[in-house]
């Protein structure tokens, strides 16, 4: 599997990593490709985690239990599009008020702030903090004032986007 993510993927090639690793029977396959996100070939690992974000909804469901690990990895990331990719599949994700992670929320609003931050991460940032904050009102309000604080600032349309649909949800 290794070496059909060593090169670009074109949709075709994501398509057919898909169906390999589809359905209960395949989950070996899955979790193979789940290592492959940990290697050390930047471009391999940024390629499994792009087939991951076109998993199907019940194929997906095989993530939730990465759940945590994948929070451990985006805490530590450095790199933008592993971030971006990591991030992306946590949005995928139900966040349950009994597993919530506190570092995880300080994670999502400092970086939601952070203006050096890619406008992706930010926005997605925004979604997450809010899927995880929404249980507690006194934490809908800390996210609403940093939202505010943040819509002070040129915002990407994405970025903005995001804003949006948030603050119509608080």
């Amino acid at each position: 599997m290794k070496f059909s993510l060593i090169n670009r993927l074109s949709q075709s090639d994501i398509h057919e990593l898909c169906a390999l690793t589809q359905g209960e029977r395949n989950n070996s396959l899955k979790e193979q490709l789940y290592q492959l996100t940990l290697d050390s070939d930047r471009r391999v690992a940024t390629n499994a985690l792009w087939v991951f974000t076109h998993f199907s909804a019940v194929d997906n469901e095989w993530l939730f239990a990465k759940h945590d690990q994948l929070i451990d990895r985006c805490l530590k990331e450095k790199d933008a599009t592993k971030l971006r990719l990591m991030l992306n599949l946590l949005l995928r994700q139900p966040f349950d008020e009994e597993a919530i992670r506190t570092d995880f929320i300080d994670f999502c609003l400092t970086r939601l702030a952070d203006t050096k931050s890619p406008y992706a991460v930010r926005a997605q940032c925004i979604k997450l903090a809010y899927e995880q904050m929404r249980y507690w009102p006194e934490l809908l309000n800390e996210l609403r004032q940093t939202l505010e604080m943040i819509s002070c600032e040129p915002l990407s349309p994405g970025l903005r986007s995001a804003w949006r649909q948030v603050m119509k949800k608080l």
